[in-house]
């Protein structure tokens, strides 16, 4: 199919594409195209005029300096092989190692990711787990979001009109055992259910645990119960049983995501799974 006409100009900075954006007000960013482009083909979305940031150069790097900060433009695949995003989050470069495939990872970028909120998608969820922090920029200035905060519903985000994501910050875990495990759709490859778990130990005990689940539910979300069930535990079986128990129990029913091929419940079902999956990952 095809998208519906639309104009397109190139933004040389973000100062640019903002002054553009509250010039338009139904107009949109193209980034790496991977989410809005078959959208639009779908009409699923709609947009009169194309702002291209694909270039701005600002919104490429990635830089580690006491916390790993990525720029929105950043691909999948680039953050998937840095050596600081695997030294300081290992669960990130392995999420964003995960997504769709070769083709995707290389034009995909991050920012795009985060603003499309797809509740199957890999890098939210270790985000989330991370205590990772959005940085946005608009014609009001800029400002500072926790991606626990950041999700609000399927596809929705606490993103205001005409602001655009600059970067994500994320704390340094290198002291910490991190993993990302997904059950993955096996034609999508997006994520049925994906967790994220991020492990303070000390010695062979877990002291604190950061927890989040995704794809099976409309927004990646922390599993405070989980994070109980592990804290002060040698992460043995039964730690990881009551774990397991606990992220089920967390499951709003009516944030549940539901299909003909992996219902609710089942999704429900292999949270417990796929969590236990995180942690031996974690922890080897």
């Amino acid at each position: 199919m095809f998208p519906d006409k639309f104009d397109y100009v190139r933004a040389s900075s973000v100062d640019e594409a903002i002054q553009l954006l509250s010039q338009n007000e139904d107009a949109k960013l193209l980034a790496g195209g991977h989410s809005l482009l078959p959208a639009m083909k779908l009409r699923l979305a709609d947009a009169p005029l194309l702002i291209d940031i694909g270039r701005i150069a600002e919104l490429k790097s990635i830089t580690a300096n006491g916390t790993l900060k990525i720029g929105a433009l950043a691909t999948h695949a680039e953050i998937a092989g840095n050596a600081d995003v695997q030294k300081y989050c290992s669960a990130l470069a392995a999420a964003t190692g995960q997504v769709g495939d070769n083709q995707v990872r290389n034009f995909g970028t991050l920012g795009g990711n985060v603003a499309h909120a797809d509740p199957a998608s890999d890098p939210p969820t270790v985000l989330v787990a991370c205590n990772a922090t959005i940085h946005v920029k608009g014609s009001g200035g800029a400002r500072a979001i926790k991606a626990t905060d950041f999700f609000l519903d399927l596809y929705t985000t606490a993103l205001e009109a005409g602001e655009i994501i600059t970067a994500i910050e994320v704390p340094n875990h290198s002291g910490h055992k991190c993993a990302y495990a997904k059950l993955e759709h096996p034609a999508s490859r997006y994520a049925v259910v994906g967790v994220a778990v991020c492990l303070e130990m000390s010695g062979s005990t877990c002291k604190s645990a950061s927890v989040a689940i995704g794809g099976a539910t409309n927004i990646a979300m922390r599993s405070s119960g989980a994070e109980q069930a592990l804290a002060g535990t040698s992460l043995d079986d039964a730690a990881l049983n009551a774990a397991a128990a606990a992220i089920q129990a967390d499951l709003p029913d009516d944030a549940l995501m539901d299909d003909i091929t992996f219902p609710a419940d089942y999704r429900k079902a292999m949270s417990g799974v796929y969590l236990k999956r995180a942690v031996k990952a974690a922890i080897g």
